[in-house]
């Protein structure tokens, strides 16, 4: 085919993507992958026996809104990603500001607790689990979220892929807090937050090998 054939085929489809398209798609991904992984969770590790009197706790759902506003950031961060030459700048300094909030709630809440009961903050009773269960929570939102990804056009790929590894480990952690039976503001500021980076890192590895064109 000479080259202005070529020019003649690709010029033959002009229509205008709309621009909800990357958050439709990514929105669909959720909608698969977050069940997926709710599934997941009560199949191998099962809700917290005393759920009933733990969601009315305050604690209990600071476990749980706290990682969901991440996703949600981390989700419109994505969606900007997802679209070439769109700035993600304001998403991204919003998950940064959330999880600085969090941190400066948990040092606050360290630095006034006795110092008899300050490693039971930090370590609680799961910490050896804990990161590792937000992972394989969020295994099937992260696959989903890759998937949305490879139909879409980002350009920036280590951004997406670690943007999409921020959305797919909140919201594994968020589901996770229905088994999680620690109450510390310590521990999740650690061991939370570290499930999400740990996926973030994983993301942005694989995102340039995944997410190329």
């Amino acid at each position: 085919m000479k080259t202005d054939d070529l020019i003649s085929l690709l010029a033959t489809d002009t229509a205008a993507v709309p621009r909800s398209a990357a958050s439709s798609q990514i929105a669909i991904a959720m909608a698969v992958g977050i069940p997926l992984a709710i599934v997941a969770m009560l199949l191998t590790m099962g809700a917290r026996p005393d759920l009933s009197q733990a969601i009315g706790m305050p604690m209990f759902w600071m476990k749980v809104l706290f990682p969901a506003a991440v996703a949600c950031a981390g989700f419109a961060t994505l969606t900007r990603l997802a679209r070439p030459g769109v700035s993600a700048h304001v998403g991204q300094w919003a998950i940064v500001a959330l999880i600085l909030l969090l941190w400066l709630m948990a040092i606050s809440a360290y630095a006034s607790a006795p110092p008899s009961e300050r490693a039971a903050m930090v370590w609680g009773q799961s910490w050896r689990i804990c990161t590792l269960s937000v992972l394989m929570i969020s295994v099937p939102i992260f696959v989903t979220a890759f998937l949305a990804l490879r139909r879409l056009a980002s350009t920036r790929l280590v951004e997406a892929g670690g943007c999409a590894g921020v959305l797919s480990g909140a919201a594994g952690a968020a589901i996770y807090a229905f088994h999680c039976p620690e109450t510390a503001l310590p521990f999740m500021a650690i061991w939370y937050v570290a499930g999400i980076a740990a996926m973030a890192g994983i993301g942005g590895a694989l995102g340039p090998r995944l997410l190329r064109w």
